[in-house]
């Protein structure tokens, strides 16, 4: 048989890279990147390289399981979908009769077809759909919200045009999202200068002109004392400051007292190099981009980091100039019509309040539609605001990606049916009563992807190859619960193709469209904005707000005083930061048979004079703990690390057996960690937790992990 190519999207992590498959006799030969997609190429990143694997793994959930001894034993027995399926909905239907739909909560990894969870929520008549945004970037979003009316999804950064680039912690060399990494590659090599700031040597930080390891934590400090120098010596872009800008004089007369100096003895970073990097961020301005970054859970001042970000790159004036912030348009702005989802129908509001109180008076600025799923743990130990008695979890690991991860553990042990829909062996499945195998990318269609940005465009995820277990889509599998339940007429489709289909209805494209190059564009050339008198603002005002009305009707600060960071209380203590690897998404490839190789566990980095302190050399197997819980992994002892820093990669710490190839290899950050939430911006604080160090006595292994893999 003849090889074919066909058009597609890598879900090897939430990126979906446009992708070309190669496909012959029913058999994946090979991916790589679409390179009829701008600024991509062929490019491909050992995650998607991966997925070969992830087709072809035996280890992954190949038939519909139901439990079969205590939860959590291991023990499912092999089910038909059609007795998996009456299973999950006879359970489902009885809990909804004697507590409410709103005891019934459902969280998702964020995906194409979100709109089809959602609305099967909403039909049932509960409030509680969350998603993985909220536990990675609820904070960006209330911050772009509270600014300029738009969430972080509706805005984007022009990394190729810029000529001076500031990063916090943003790793996006390791993250990784290809067509963002070419596009700062192509702007380094171009001419323009990055600055990477972060208490550790990332792979990012060795391609940056200007590395400052900062003391972790105080982000915010360096970000007032660089308004501040901006501000006093003018080096803004007066003319559009004084233009769309609301709120200036309040935060000149705010900033005045947070001097670099000031920031110099917070931060560990000179006070000649804060005032260094604001005057060349004002020459470079308004070409100068500040990085808002993606992941914004490190601290309970997370909102205040962000809006801190997004006034440096107003006062460049960047708003939809080159290489500054744009906002993301749409099929509308070309004078077209974009695709439907299955939330435009008329679903009404569920009666119940949201389990996790967003959007009300106790957390009236996250965002209600990702919700605060690390409350979810409490409201099911304290039945508050009501009880909790299901959770449905797709492609999302609550366990492994919560704060305080034994907490949480104890806290599903109260529910009543727990139910995954699920590729792996994930630390949810483990525990679940139920699993329903969703097909992989590569064996499915899915809904359509609308790219909204400079150029607005549709992509489409086509199946390549047929399933190669008893698996199914997502969106069929709530479509068929949603039939037993009573709610199908919520779901017209009896296929991925047909609702494809409805969902291009208007458009004025067809599925056939996309065949020739795997997306469609509604505009050949990029649409801006006018930054004279076009910009769109969305906020009360119609103005970006420095002071804003988001807030301070909530009762909140726009500008709140500085909270110095404690120093490090005896000399085991560590502050933990975690963070990517290449070769890894978050908890869901460590047992990828490819991926697992190349990086089987994670180890815990430490600065050398700490380490000396505590007897530590590279390769010694210590003990991490805190008041959450403990492990023990192997010392990766450095210089490029900060005193007060521990740094583990994410995603490792597995407990599920039949996942065999990452059982038991590393540590689970989540173990770790204290729940504490940004209470402003809705983001947990990942950064916010102590542990201490200690060494296991024994042989030195001599050489650590990260070594042996150079």
């Amino acid at each position: 048989m003849e090889e074919t190519s066909v058009f597609s999207l890598c879900f090897m992590c939430s990126v979906r890279c446009p992708i070309r498959v190669l496909v012959k006799n029913g058999q994946v030969k090979w991916i790589e990147g679409n390179d009829n997609v701008d600024g991509l190429g062929k490019s491909l990143c050992p995650r998607g390289a991966a997925g070969i694997s992830l087709l072809n793994d035996t280890e992954r959930v190949q038939t519909p399981l139901i439990r079969e001894g205590k939860r959590g034993s291991g023990k499912w027995r092999k089910a038909s979908w059609d007795e998996a399926l009456d299973y999950v909905a006879e359970k489902l239907s009885a809990i909804i009769k004697h507590d409410g739909p709103e005891s019934v909560v459902f969280g998702e990894r964020t995906n194409l077809g979100t709109h089809v969870s959602k609305t099967f929520m909403k039909a049932l008549g509960s409030p509680n759909h969350f998603t993985h945004d909220a536990l990675c970037k609820g904070s960006v979003n209330t911050a772009f919200r509270s600014m300029f009316g738009y969430t972080d999804a509706q805005m984007g950064p022009d990394v190729k045009n810029a000529r001076q680039i500031i990063l916090y912690g943003r790793n996006m060399l390791e993250a990784i999202d290809l067509k963002a990494t070419r596009a700062l590659m192509g702007a380094i090599e171009g001419g323009a200068k990055l600055t990477y700031v972060d208490p550790r040597v990332s792979v990012t930080a060795t391609k940056a002109h200007n590395y400052m390891m900062i003391r972790p934590g105080t982000d915010l400090a360096l970000n007032y004392a660089l308004i501040h120098v901006i501000l006093e010596e003018e080096l803004y872009d007066r003319e559009f400051v004084n233009r769309w800008v609301l709120g200036l004089d309040d935060l000149r007369k705010f900033i005045a007292p947070y001097t670099p100096e000031w920031a110099a003895e917070e931060t560990g970073i000179a006070a000649e190099r804060i005032k260094a990097l604001a005057r060349e961020a004002g020459k470079n301005k308004p070409a100068t981009l500040f990085h808002y970054g993606y992941r914004g859970a490190h601290y309970q001042n997370e909102i205040y980091q962000r809006r801190a970000i997004l006034i440096l790159n107003t006062l460049m004036g960047n708003i939809e100039a080159p290489g500054g912030l744009f906002f993301k348009k749409g099929p509308g702005e070309a004078g077209r019509n974009g695709i439907r989802k299955l939330t435009d129908q008329p679903l009404g509001k569920p009666a119940a309040p949201r389990f996790d109180r967003c959007g009300t008076a106790a957390y009236p600025l996250p965002d209600p539609a990702h919700g605060l799923p690390q409350m979810l743990p409490d409201a099911i130990l304290n039945a508050d605001p009501y009880p909790i008695k299901a959770l449905i979890a797709n492609r999302l690991d609550p366990v492994a990606s919560m704060p305080d991860a034994n907490h949480t553990r104890k806290a599903f042990e109260q529910l009543d049916l727990i139910v995954s829909i699920d590729i792996n062996f994930s630390e949810i499945a483990g525990i679940s009563d139920v699993i329903l195998p969703e097909s992989v990318y590569l064996e499915r269609t899915d809904c359509v992807q609308a790219a909204n940005g400079m150029k607005p465009q549709l992509f489409l995820r086509t199946q390549a190859v047929p399933p190669r277990y008893d698996t199914m889509e997502a969106p069929m599998i709530l479509k068929k619960l949603g039939d037993r339940l009573g709610i199908g007429s919520y779901f017209p489709y009896d296929s991925v193709e047909a609702l494809v289909d409805w969902q291009l209805e208007g458009s004025g494209f067809t599925r056939h469209d996309f065949l020739e190059k795997g997306f469609v564009a509604f505009s050949k050339e990029p649409i801006r904005w006018d930054r004279e008198n076009g910009l769109k603002l969305k906020t009360p005002s119609g103005k970006i707000e420095f002071k804003s009305s988001l807030l301070e009707d909530a009762g909140f600060a726009s500008f709140p005083d500085y909270a110095p960071v404690p120093e490090m209380p005896d000399k085991q203590s560590f502050r933990l930061i975690t963070g990517r690897v290449a070769v890894h998404t978050h908890v869901s490839t460590q047992n990828n048979p490819y991926l697992s190789e190349i990086y089987p566990e994670n180890m815990v980095w430490i600065h050398k004079d700490r380490a000396a302190e505590l007897g530590i050399s590279t390769g010694d197997r210590v003990r991490v703990f805190s008041e959450q819980g403990e492990g023990e992994l192997d010392a990766h002892v450095s210089d490029l690390i900060h005193r007060d820093a521990a740094f583990m990669v994410h995603g490792f710490g597995h407990r599920v057996l039949r996942a065999r190839r990452s059982y038991n290899r590393g540590v689970s950050d989540a173990d770790l960690m204290r729940h504490v939430t940004d209470p402003v911006g809705g983001s947990p604080g990942f950064h916010e937790t102590i542990i201490q160090i200690e060494k296991i006595k024994r042989a030195s292994r001599g050489m650590s992990l990260l070594d042996a893999h150079r």
